[in-house]
């Protein structure tokens, strides 16, 4: 029985549907999912199955024009990403058609897609018309030579077996990379971490959730099968601890609430969860941060 195993690379514009993809792909929650862009920093790999072949999935930060050193250092991730694996699935959305943003990431294929096949995936295609569609597919077609096409849903699953399916007939042979019942490489120290983050990207709005982080500083197990996880959320001022922390705490706790509760879910045992929150104004200038993140802090030099 020939077994095979690579990495999948899921690339495209900030929200165009990656990480809900990656989910759906894997059947369990491994990676961030809002309806904030940029939400995912580092390059979270979710393994699936499909038959004798493993894929593990690299769900990159979607590319954009970078402003600040940590944009920097996500798109050099996201391309990192892309350069790693076997083979990359584009995603577009179907309603927002052919943006700058798909321009500039069909000119950053023709470099580093020599050598590997590179499919297309429309996302999101229950927003428009067949014509629409019909239309999209031979613009992208036209402007680079993708191996495949494929119409999905990820959010519904409409498309997704398929893509799954073909993606296991292009990794290459091999033994599996990964013991059969993981389904995500990152320590779960930082899918710890991601859950509270997405708690709180979730509940604040305009641009605090891109200005704090949130690390894992101590993971206890406890003898009755429950563990203590306590957690530091950084943020840069004074002004925006106030707003982690809400009025009278409220905030924090319906944050710690929720991720307790679906920490609990993943581990499949009791949580208790503890956060407390720090100000450190330069924590987007600091290296530490950034490998706590999975990203390259020298990637964030302009």
């Amino acid at each position: 029985m020939t077994t095979r195993a690579g990495f999948v690379a899921l690339i495209g514009e900030p929200n165009a549907g990656k990480s809900t993809l990656l989910n759906r792909m894997v059947g369990a929650k491994v990676s961030i999912v809002t309806h904030k862009v940029q939400t995912t920093r580092a390059r979270i790999r979710g393994v699936a199955i499909e038959g004798e072949s493993q894929i593990v999935f690299v769900d990159t930060p979607g590319l954009f024009q970078p402003r600040r050193r940590l944009d920097r250092a996500m798109v050099a991730a996201a391309w990192g990403g892309a350069a790693d694996a076997d083979v990359v699935v584009l995603l577009v959305e179907a309603h927002r058609g052919v943006t700058e943003g798909v321009e500039r990431i069909l000119e950053g294929l023709a470099d580093i897609g020599q050598g590997r096949k590179v499919a297309l995936a429309i996302n999101k295609i229950d927003k428009v018309e067949a014509p629409v569609l019909l239309g999209l597919t031979e613009k992208l077609n036209a402007a680079y030579p993708f191996a495949e096409t494929f119409m999905i849903s990820a959010e519904r699953g409409h498309g997704v077996d398929t893509l799954r399916h073909w993606l296991a007939g292009e990794v290459p042979e091999g033994p599996w990379l990964y013991p059969e019942d993981q389904i995500a490489d990152l320590p779960m120290r930082m899918i710890a971490a991601e859950m509270t983050r997405e708690k709180l990207t979730l509940r604040l709005h305009q641009e605090l959730p891109y200005q704090l982080t949130v690390e894992t500083e101590n993971w206890e197990e406890r003898k009755d099968g429950s563990c203590k996880i306590d957690q530091l959320i950084y943020v840069v001022r004074d002004g925006h601890k106030g707003i982690v922390l809400g009025k009278k705490g409220e905030t924090i706790k319906s944050v710690s609430t929720a991720a307790r509760h679906e920490l609990e879910e993943f581990l499949g045992r009791k949580v208790h969860l503890f956060l407390q929150v720090k100000v450190r104004p330069g924590w987007l200038d600091e290296a530490e941060r950034y490998a706590e993140m999975g990203l390259d802090f020298k990637d964030g030099n302009g």
